[in-house]
This record gives C-alpha cells, structure tokens and sequence, in this order.
C-alpha cells in the first residue's frame, strides 16, 4: 500500500530536527497525522540557536503525503505534555505511534572528560532532557496510546544494548544517558506487551544530521568531501533512513516480536527491505565494530 499509516496518529516529541525530522517526515510519507515538538519555532529560538523549527518539520510532514502538526512544547513542563496530549485526543481520540526522541544535550558534553572534571550543571542539565523528558512525555501519552490495541513506542537512542554494554559512550553523562533510554524501552516492553502495545529502542547509525554537516562544513550534496578528513564518515545515513526503520515498524502488524528490543536502522533494512535516500543499506552498527573499532581502514564494502 502506498499510505500503510493512513488513519493512525503519531507523537514525535523532540522532532525539530536530526533523527527526529527524519522520523516525522517518513511517517507522513506513510500517510499517518503527525504532531510534532519542540522548543524552536519560528518566532522564539531554544538555547541551540539554530535555524530548524518545528513549523518547518510539520511543513515537510504535510509535504511527504500526511499532515503534520506542529505543537511547541518543552517536554520538561509535566503541564505542557499534558496539554498536547490532551489536544491530541480530543482532535484525533487516538495515539497510535508515540516516538521519545527528545535529546538537546549536544551543547552540554565534554569529550572524554572524567565526572569528576565536567561540569555537573551541564551534565545534570543532560540528563534532565534526555532521560526525564522521556518518562514525563511517555507517562502523559500511554493512556492515550493504550485506548487502542497495537500502539507502537520507540525510545531513540545512540548505540544498541550490545555496543553500549561493551563499550564506554564519550563520557559518565552521555553513556548514563543513552543507556538509560535502552532500559526505558526494556521496562515499557514489560509494561506494554500485556497491554496490546509494543515498545522498542531504536539506534540510527552515523547521522548525517544539520549539526553533523555543519561541524564538517558540507552539505548533504557534497558530505562525501568530508571522508578526506574523516574516512568513516562513509558509513553514514541520513535521518530518513531512520524514519524508513519507524514507519517500517508502524505499519507491522507483527511489531509485538520486537517488544522490549534495542533495534537500530542498519539492521531493520535487512528485515524489512527499505533503502536510504541513496539506494544504499548502511549498516553502521555492524561496521563500528568490525571495521573503525578494530583499527580498520576505512571500507564500506558489505556495509551499505
């Protein structure tokens, strides 16, 4: 079917841009009514200070085939979820796909930098937006989402259970972080399966995102020129091919076999199919620890 998701609903909390972006985007390629959120809109900036906004996202949602909505919202306001929610049953009366990928602590990490040394503001400040956000969002949405049999949640993270579990993550913060969002998505999975919905962890692999282009001074055009600089870089996707792993798993009708899993993009384009917007399978998870982490040189091929 060309519009699989037509008729659902989903929430992608934290959609401004990245990963998020990409997620709303392929879900209304897939024909579903999405809301999207976040702190910068148009008329007011968050602290990032960047030109993407929500209007913009809930824009290319409408453009891709669904209707995208957009709702500012600071998922740190327990009384500001609320009122989403609250809007999204009574203009829709359902919640069928709720996406947690509400992060903004890019600008609050110091690279390998011991507990003891960062800053704890910031690191503290990190944790509240990418963990607490998570809980507030997921514990105003689940009534809704629970109305129906066969809701979907997808907890975002960086890195699947097994690289995380191996592997120390830049720095105490960030690893807490984004470890902690894999729990999250094992314990729904328990609070859900009984219940007739379905929670996942999702990891995309090396995000092309706008921050990620800028800090390499390309644009998705050209983001090959910077493999000079950084040749691992050629194992990276785009945002889209997240969203592809998302709107795969919305339109499952079997999604209940991944209850409780960490997933990553890479791997769900194997099962289900899909390509990024170049054609290619990047499977970045996989490549990272046979290839970058082992001293490799750089090689994609068998990887995309």
């Amino acid at each position: 079917m060309s519009a699989p998701l037509k008729g659902k609903v989903a929430l992608v909390a934290g959609a401004t841009r990245g990963a998020g972006r990409g997620m709303a985007v392929e879900l209304g390629a897939a024909g579903a009514t999405v809301y999207v959120t976040g702190r910068s809109t148009r008329s007011r900036r968050s602290e990032y200070d960047r030109p993407e906004t929500i209007e913009d996202t809930a824009d290319l949602v409408t453009e891709a085939g669904g209707q995208g909505i957009a709702v500012p919202t600071d998922h740190l306001d327990p009384a500001q979820v609320r009122a989403l929610v609250e809007r999204i049953d009574g203009e829709q009366g359902r919640l069928d796909v709720l996406v947690n990928d509400i992060w903004g602590g890019e600008k609050l990490f110091a690279w390998d930098t011991p507990l003891w040394e960062h800053d704890l503001d910031h690191g503290l400040r990190l944790l509240r937006l990418a963990v607490e956000t998570h809980a507030i969002t997921s514990h105003h949405a689940l009534p809704l989402l629970l109305r129906h049999p066969g809701g979907l949640v997808v907890e975002v993270t960086d890195g699947t259970a097994d690289y995380n579990g191996d592997n120390y993550r830049v720095n105490f913060f960030y690893d807490l972080a984004k470890t902690s969002v894999l729990r999250m998505a094992f314990a729904l999975g328990h609070e859900l399966g009984s219940r007739g919905a379905t929670a996942v962890a999702l990891t995309p692999g090396w995000l092309r995102s706008e921050m990620m282009l800028d800090g390499f001074g390309v644009r998705e055009e050209n983001w090959r020129d910077a493999l000079e600089r950084v040749p691992h870089f050629a194992i990276s996707e785009t945002p889209r091919y997240v969203g592809r792993a998302v709107a795969a798993l919305a339109a499952d009708p079997d999604v209940a076999r991944w209850n409780g899993q960490s997933l990553s993009s890479g791997g769900l384009a194997q099962v289900y199919g899909f390509t990024d917007l170049d054609g290619s399978r990047p499977d970045a998870w996989r490549y990272l620890v046979e290839v970058q982490d082992t001293g490799k040189p750089a090689d994609t091929s068998g990887y995309r």
